[in-house]
């Protein structure tokens, strides 16, 4: 899957000319926030967990880290990222453009707390050189996200 594909998702929607693909790479935090033109902060890194039910994705303002104890709390086990060269089998997106939309089916969304503090932020959308502006609200609905959990540090 790709920015096309991301495109088709939010085409029915009225969202697919919102997608935004500077030149430059968007694959990173600090790339990101140079590309689009924010504080990394507003950033929404998606991030690819295995768990015993499955793939899930949680999605954390630029600045949070994942919090391994908070983490635990939240699943019952220890965070396990997904490894690069498995992403784009579990999820549908290459590492770069993981994003919380149009993803395979089985894989569970989560928004951290850490994004609340924004209005609006910036996930990618499908590649490692593309992002959409949405609101918190759009974000959870277009996310499908299952609940807000709070599993992120050093951004308080």
């Amino acid at each position: 899957m790709s920015v096309e594909k991301v495109r088709e998702y939010f085409e029915p929607f009225g969202l697919a000319d919102r997608i935004l693909e500077p030149e430059a790479s968007s694959a990173t935090v600090e790339e990101a926030a140079r590309a689009v033109g924010c504080e990394p902060a507003r950033i929404a890194k998606t991030m690819s967990f295995i768990t015993a039910d499955g793939p899930v994705l949680i999605v954390l303002a630029g600045d949070a880290r994942t919090d391994n104890k908070k983490y635990k709390a939240a699943f019952g086990e220890k965070a396990k990222m997904i490894r690069p060269d498995e992403v784009e089998d579990l999820i549908g997106h290459a590492p770069g453009g993981v994003c919380p939309f149009a993803v395979k089916a089985g894989v569970t969304v989560y928004l951290d707390e850490s994004l609340k503090r924004f209005e609006t932020v910036y996930p990618a959308a499908g590649s490692s050189n593309s992002a959409i502006e949405l609101t918190l609200p759009e974000l959870e609905e277009y996310s499908h996200a299952a609940k807000w959990i709070d599993v992120g540090k050093d951004w308080e």
